[in-house]
């Protein structure tokens, strides 16, 4: 698909803000006087953006903003963009970002949600702030902090993922309808689409991070709008916005690919911001899963949730994406569990301590026991919220429902696995009319469709058995979509005739490591001690 073909609606000058302010604006509700000290930090703000002092943004951005939302709009809309423009001189720049945080505030805080008004309201200030970032002819002045430019972007994904929810919801008003009928174009997919490969293209991105990985020069390829910050990091967060996009309309192999330029697996200068690599790794992590590579993603969780336990203490801060950070983490422990039920093999201690602590092993011990329910709750409650392109009512409800149909049906065929891989784990060589006693027995303690108590459909799960523990692994240096065959089970076995002939695989437990940063912590125990007493 063309993407370029796609254009995004363009305003002219004072026409645009007449006509939008008389349409989608909350000029007509009563606003109290703007705060004294609110003024004085909206113009102090709107300085340091204009003499592009990056620092000090970044601090009214991520400290003072959320500090004065809390203490003046904890549940209550900033001051209106007409109010704003009063104190401002009418500076279009400023009062487009301001926009943007103000109905990214109201998205987070204001109960009930946004209204329909402010939803259109908020796309067409996206349209204005894009066009002015696209349409120019060399790279415009304005420089944000990383922090913001990613969650820009991120908002950006996350208002179009409310508005499909919003527009497939049943019984919404007669004013509603009526105003979706007749604005086609308001957070249109292919707008959407659109807007994030105009960023790819601009920043030449793909091209800055496959010369990167093969140790040259990216400024070589980046040329003139790419070697702007401002260009540079939107089109490195667009990527991860594709990925984002791609996994709620699940499309997990596009989802991969937007990535192949990208070494997930190593830090770089990208990862800069915490919420965009836990983003990253978790839909990275879905789509793995859902791909059945469940090795992939037993890797790609671990690595992130270990990540979140050493840097903790930067997510305890109240901001919605804290928030968000928060829930994705509880969501990715739930699909560590569900894919080491599936796919069982080693993970860092830490780790297992963590799902202990949490009672993940409560749910684990229903799922390996055959608890289809269980299943189908920890998948709902762990996965993205799925799109569909269909306008028609419950049509998001729908798509939860296929994707997790694709799941369970995944599941179903390996509902007896645990079961035979608890019986193989005992035994060296086992003939197979024992095993099938084994199972004939257990048969009798546990509901399911599926016989075992026969010859033939026991080997029919064995193949099973055989197929579900070989799957795609990512090899080191390649793209994330690549890799080899590997069996991941901790033990394999062959059938000779009516013997089945079963070899241990596990790989001893490497208790150093364990033992050295228990050893460090108790050192660092010891300096605070220390210190404490002098």
């Amino acid at each position: 698909m063309d993407y370029e073909q796609v254009s995004i609606p363009e305003y002219d000058g004072d026409t645009y803000y007449n006509s939008y302010e008389d349409r989608y604006s909350d000029a007509d509700m009563y606003e109290p006087p703007m705060p004294e000290i609110i003024k004085k930090f909206l113009l102090y703000f709107r300085n340091a953006i204009n003499e592009g002092m990056v620092y000090e943004m970044q601090n009214l951005y991520e400290n003072t903003f959320p500090k004065l939302s809390d203490q003046y709009f904890d549940k209550a809309p900033w001051p209106s963009d007409n109010e704003v423009r009063k104190i401002m001189d009418d500076d279009k720049t400023f009062l487009m970002l301001y926009k943007e945080l103000y109905y990214r505030h109201i998205f987070a805080r204001v109960p009930n949600g946004p209204s329909t008004r402010q939803r259109f309201g908020s796309f067409y200030n996206y349209c204005d702030l894009f066009n002015y970032i696209f349409t120019c002819e060399t790279p415009v002045t304005l420089e944000l902090p990383d922090q913001w430019l990613w969650e820009l972007v991120d908002e950006f994904v996350y208002q179009f993922q409310s508005f499909t929810q919003f527009r497939s919801r049943p019984r919404k008003t007669q004013e509603e309808m009526d105003m979706l009928a007749s604005n086609n174009e308001v957070w249109n997919v292919l707008l959407v689409l659109n807007v994030l490969h105009s960023f790819i293209n601009k920043s030449n991105i793909k091209l800055q991070l496959e010369v990167t990985a093969s140790g040259g020069d990216p400024d070589s390829v980046a040329g003139e709008f790419g070697r702007h910050s401002l260009y540079k990091m939107l089109g490195y967060y667009s990527m991860i916005g594709l990925l984002r996009l791609h996994s709620l309309f699940g499309d997990y192999y596009l989802a991969i690919k937007v990535l192949e330029n990208i070494d997930m697996h190593k830090k770089n200068a990208y990862s800069s911001v915490p919420a965009c690599h836990i983003s990253t790794a978790y839909y990275v992590g879905f789509a793995y899963m859902m791909m059945r590579r469940y090795s992939d993603a037993i890797r790609t969780f671990s690595s992130i949730l270990l990540y979140i336990q050493r840097t903790k203490q930067l997510f305890q801060t109240r901001s919605y994406q804290n928030d968000q950070i928060n829930k994705q983490t509880d969501q990715m422990y739930t699909l560590l569990a569900m894919c080491l039920v599936l796919h069982p093999q080693c993970v860092d201690e830490s780790i297992q301590q963590v799902l202990r602590e949490k009672n993940y092993t409560d749910r684990m011990f229903k799922m390996q026991y055959g608890d289809l329910q269980e299943f189908e709750n920890c998948f709902q409650m762990a996965c993205p919220k799925f799109l569909s392109m269909d306008p028609a009512e419950d049509s998001v409800k729908e798509a939860v429902k296929y994707q997790t149909s694709v799941f369970m049906a995944e599941v179903k065929q390996q509902k007896m696995l645990p079961t035979i891989r608890s019986y193989l784990k005992l035994y060296t060589t086992l003939p197979i009319n024992k095993l099938v006693t084994f199972m004939a027995q257990g048969q009798g303690q546990r509901e399911s469709n599926e016989p075992t108590d026969d010859k033939e459909n026991l080997t029919k799960h064995l193949l099973c058995f055989k197929h579900k523990m070989k799957n795609i692994v990512w090899n080191k240096g390649a793209s994330g979509l690549d890799g080899s065959f590997h069996s991941g089970s901790e033990l394999d076995f062959y059938i000779d005739r009516d013997m089945i002939h079963i070899a241990d695989t596990k790989v001893a437990h490497r208790y150093g490591d364990f033992f050295i940063r228990k050893v460090l912590k108790f050192e660092e125990l010891n300096r605070k001690l220390k210190s404490i007493k002098v």
